[in-house]
C-alpha cells in the first residue's frame, strides 16, 4: 500500500520529527551538535525556510518550521543527507543514519 502524500504547500507550518535508525544516536558529542545546528541554519537560509523552534536530542530531533517555495522535502533532503554524510565520515561509518522517512505533522 503506497504512503499517503505529504501536504507540502508553501507557507505550511510543520512539526517534523526525525529519528536515528534503530533508535541509535544521531549526535555523539558537542561537535556533532554544532554541525547539525550550523547545517540547519545554512539550509534554512538557502531555502527561505523559517525555523520557529528546534530540539536536538541524542537519538532524534524535532523541528517547527514553515515551508517555503523550495518545499519541505527539498529542505529535509538537504539537511539530513548533508548531515549524515558529515557524521558518517567523521565517525568512520557507513550506511543510513536516519530511520525511514521523517514524520511531519501539519500545525494550524
Amino acid at each position: 500500500m503506497p504512503r499517503q502524500a505529504r501536504l507540502d504547500t508553501p507557507g505550511t507550518l510543520h512539526h517534523v520529527i526525525v529519528r536515528g535508525i534503530e533508535k541509535r544516536r544521531i549526535v555523539d558529542d558537542r561537535r556533532d551538535r554544532e554541525d547539525f545546528v550550523a547545517r540547519l541554519g545554512t539550509v534554512a537560509a538557502d531555502t527561505a525556510t523559517v525555523i520557529y523552534a528546534w530540539a536536538l536530542m541524542k537519538n532524534h530531533a524535532h523541528l517547527l518550521l514553515r515551508s517555503s517555495e523550495f518545499g519541505l522535502s527539498g529542505f529535509m533532503r538537504r539537511l539530513l543527507t548533508g548531515y549524515a554524510i558529515t557524521y558518517n565520515n567523521r565517525h568512520r561509518r557507513h550506511g543510513h543514519l536516519f530511520q525511514n522517512r521523517y514524520k511531519s505533522i501539519v500545525c494550524e
